[in-house]
């Protein structure tokens, strides 16, 4: 990493590199809070995928995951995209390689494959469609439903779209580092301690979480779930960085993080979401890398299921 002058404003800097080089700044909800008050837009995958289509920015500066920010390249083949740290990755989609992901495709040929948008362009290029926490029902129900499904990477997701559309699926083994990690005796343990607290989680969470929670949907469903409720405490069973949101939001309300099952460690926060930082965001800003590069064959292939996905509104 390139020295940063030590009397140097990163703020102010950020902010005048920003109109220089005609840049947005993309955050999704996991990133530290002081990122996401730097950033011009805040969501999750589906909010932010649809940010970076409709910027006239000339360059996009994603602060989040790798494959966030490829898929705003995928949508975005003119304009520069970076990422502050390519090293900012997700457990979730490397559990699933592009080429295996093609085998199973190919041994199951009358399915059709349904993907999770936390997988890599290869993936999505051997995908029929994909979904996003918040519209993957939309998704499944819109589907012939006379044609076998392949769904990948996310096991979590699977199974529980199984049970809230009744469709059956072939699911991909792959699961979110911090989002399998959420104890359910923690979890017990916080609704006796906290009886009047009503538990919203995210459907990448294992099956013993969700089927305790009393609203399970994407980042921006909780968001909204908490900030618009009668109710005035919430236990949070996903990656805390959406706490800062819900907090400006509904300053009035508390909110719980679930913890892991190892207590004594930050297991509940994203490893790969926290290596992006103020000063990468300034050097990446200055520096106009690390760039996402991909070939436009895989470009393109992978856009025909992101747009399949756009098309359902």
């Amino acid at each position: 990493m390139s020295a940063i002058p030590a009397d140097i404003d990163l703020y102010a800097e950020i902010e005048r590199l920003r109109k220089e080089r005609k840049a947005v700044v993309l955050a999704h909800y996991y990133q530290e809070a002081e990122i996401q008050d730097l950033a011009d837009y805040i969501g999750d995958s589906l909010q932010l995928a649809k940010a970076a289509r409709d910027t006239d920015a000339e360059v996009i500066v994603f602060c989040g995951v790798h494959f966030m920010a490829e898929t705003a390249k995928i949508l975005n083949p003119s304009r520069k995209v970076v990422l502050p740290d390519m090293a900012a990755g997700c457990s979730l989609a490397d559990s699933c390689p592009a080429p295996a992901l093609a085998a199973w495709r190919e041994a199951n040929p009358d399915h059709l494959v349904v993907s999770y948008i936390n997988c890599s362009a290869g993936v999505k290029a051997h995908s029929d469609i994909i979904c996003t926490s918040s519209n993957a029902k939309r998704v499944i129900e819109s589907l012939p439903p006379e044609r076998p499904i392949l769904f990948a990477p996310d096991r979590n997701l699977g199974a529980y779209l199984i049970r809230e559309t009744g469709r059956e699926m072939d699911l991909w083994q792959g699961t979110c580092i911090v989002h399998e990690t959420f104890s359910e005796r923690s979890l017990v343990e916080l609704m006796a301690e906290y009886p009047d607290a009503k538990v919203i989680a995210h459907p990448e969470c294992e099956p013993q979480v969700t089927r305790l929670a009393h609203h399970v949907g994407s980042t921006s469903s909780l968001l909204k779930y908490a900030a618009e409720s009668e109710h005035q405490r919430f236990i949070v069973a996903t990656e805390p960085g959406i706490i800062h949101q819900m907090e400006r939001a509904a300053p009035d309300k508390e909110y719980i993080p679930l913890p892991g099952q190892d207590e004594s460690c930050a297991c509940n926060e994203c490893p790969f979401m926290r290596l992006n930082t103020v000063e990468k965001l300034y050097l990446c800003l200055r520096d106009l890398k690390p760039e996402i590069l991909m070939p436009e064959t895989l470009r393109q292939a992978a856009l025909k299921p992101l747009a399949r996905m756009m098309d359902l509104g």
